[in-house]
């Protein structure tokens, strides 16, 4: 049974908005939701980039039983992967069950900041799987000690822990990081409908069970030309080939990119327009490709429109 979620999109909206979306999409039925963490938004349109475990404390009070992962964190450079092993902890002891934290190399847009070089998607994937050994080791309890080739722990130990760890799921875009989902996580993400990502994932995996989660990018509006002037003018980041994407330091190099497309382009990202049937199709696809769990992006202001349209017609 495939579960249908909601992206909490941190770039678009902010943290107040969110918490109130994040509602209004309990209330119509949405089973999980994903937030996205950001220092910087990727097109300088989009004007927030809030906190977003600030938010995810909010979520919890606001919530009663949506399930809410982060979507996702690069426990890299900006955040040590100590910081991030507290963070999610203290996130589990709020929502008891219903969170879960989900991991990736991440992007040079947020992850320059503090001056650190960018590492090569290589080394980023040894960090990664660095990181992932070190959170897992402090959700144990007990002081713990640490030395790797990227990482320290001296003499640390988390005092407030949940009764069991979330689960963390790891992001992959490729056959390397969807074998170390599989060897080192509890779960997949992914950001497109291909099959050969869940093959791999399922071949290096020993429990085919493991949920493998998606972003499904949409632009719900009252007409397919709205809906499509809005998703351009939002979110052209689909557009950008992915191997670039993780590369840009800074959101105007993302602007200077949106330039070349234009609204017949649009269509190859993001579903655009008020049809079930292109919606239930590109939901397919992904049900096709082996994803179990696929959470929707809305991009645009008209979120409770969006609420209503999904809930009559892949909610009830």
């Amino acid at each position: 049974m495939v579960e249908i979620g909601y992206a909490l999109t941190s770039e678009l909206h902010n943290a107040n908005e969110m918490v109130r979306h994040a509602q209004q999409a309990e209330d119509a039925g949405f089973m999980f939701a994903m937030i996205s963490d950001h220092f910087h938004p990727f097109f300088t349109c989009h004007g927030e980039s809030p906190f977003v475990w600030s938010v995810i404390g909010a979520l919890a009070q606001a919530t009663h039983h949506l399930r809410v992962g982060s979507g996702v964190t690069c426990p890299l450079i900006r955040y040590h992967p100590a910081i991030i092993a507290q963070a999610a902890a203290t996130c589990e002891t709020m929502m008891p069950g219903r969170f879960f934290l989900g991991v990736g190399t991440g992007a040079n847009l947020n992850e320059h900041i503090l001056g650190d070089a960018w590492p090569a998607p290589a080394v980023r994937v040894e960090m990664l799987a660095e990181a992932i050994e070190l959170i897992r080791l402090l959700w144990r309890g007990k002081q713990q000690n640490y030395r790797g080739k990227y990482y320290t722990l001296d003499q640390a130990r988390l005092y407030s822990l949940p009764e069991k760890p979330p689960p963390l799921v790891v992001a992959a875009s490729g056959q390397v990081m969807a074998r170390l989902a599989a060897r080192m996580g509890d779960g997949l993400v992914g950001l497109s409908p291909d099959r050969s990502l869940v093959d791999t994932y399922l071949a290096s995996s020993f429990d085919k069970n493991r949920p493998r989660y998606a972003q499904m990018t949409v632009c719900w509006a009252k007409n397919a030309a709205e809906a499509r002037q809005t998703a351009l003018n939002w979110w052209p980041l689909g557009l950008i080939p992915g191997q670039v994407i993780p590369e840009l330091p800074i959101p105007a190099h993302y602007d200077a990119l949106r330039a070349q497309f234009c609204e017949e382009d649009i269509t190859r990202a993001v579903v655009c327009g008020p049809d079930p049937a292109l919606h239930q199709a590109k939901l397919d696809e992904f049900i096709n490709a082996g994803f179990t769990h696929i959470y929707i992006h809305q991009v645009g202001p008209d979120q409770a429109g969006f609420f209503d349209f999904y809930q009559k017609h892949f909610l009830s």
